[in-house]
């Protein structure tokens, strides 16, 4: 009997890839034939956007190795970065236990969110948990690349980009000089405030050089990765 029956994934704790091997599950489509599809920075984890896939654009994202969602606004099919150009790479798609959520991992590039930001979710809930460094780092970032696009009289990063590399070299040059001194006198409040200056002006040099932040978190993470094994004690 050659036909293959498909069989429902089981109801068991089970979370799969759908890219891989024939025996993964299928997803579980809703009555208005949608699933939610949670896309992920493949290198930093950060959660980007949430959107809807119908099964043409499941079909395509995976065809495509790019991602693609269904508007139910506009009741139409949508490939991201179509016209921003800040598209996402997929690579990897993996299915929660219900097969009814899928959670999209890319290499983004560009922001995720149409207000510039890294990731759609910026918005702290009052009462919640703060927010983790690499997302303050995300939304310095965006505001950097705001005042880029949408320059604003007597704005400090509009005076730094419209100088040039040149002085915001000089910055960082100036800014690391502070660190060290601070470093040098034992002042950790010190320290961190001029280790702030510093992080600052590196972003705006990122920005003119048009390298995003994840970009930078993806070399780090391939770094540590790529190190050996240390050799057990004893």
């Amino acid at each position: 009997m050659t036909a293959r029956a498909r069989r429902a994934p089981s109801a068991g704790k089970r979370t799969a890839s759908v890219t891989g091997a024939g025996s993964a599950p299928s997803p579980r489509f809703d009555e208005a034939g949608l699933i939610p599809a949670v896309i992920q920075d493949a290198a930093t984890g950060q959660v980007l956007m949430v959107a809807w896939m119908n099964r043409e654009a499941y079909r395509r994202t995976l065809s495509t190795r790019r991602t693609h969602f269904w508007s139910r606004s506009r009741r139409e099919l949508w490939e991201k970065g179509a016209t921003s150009g800040h598209t996402q790479e997929v690579v990897e798609v993996l299915l929660d236990c219900d097969a009814d959520t899928l959670l999209v991992k890319v290499r983004p590039a560009g922001p995720a969110c149409h207000t510039g930001r890294t990731s759609c979710f910026f918005q702290p809930v009052a009462g919640s948990a703060g927010e983790s460094v690499f997302s303050v780092l995300s939304e310095i970032e965006a505001v950097i690349g705001d005042r880029r696009a949408h320059p604003r009289p007597g704005s400090y990063t509009n005076y730094l980009l419209e100088q040039g590399i040149d002085k915001i070299c000089k910055k960082i040059g100036e800014e690391a000089a502070e660190v060290i001194i601070a470093a040098k006198n034992r002042h950790p409040a010190q320290v961190a405030a001029e280790a702030s200056d510093l992080l600052y002006h590196l972003l705006v040099a990122l920005c003119e050089q048009g390298v995003p932040l994840a970009a930078v978190y993806r070399e780090l993470v391939r770094r540590h990765r790529a190190r050996p094994p240390r050799p057990s004690g004893g």
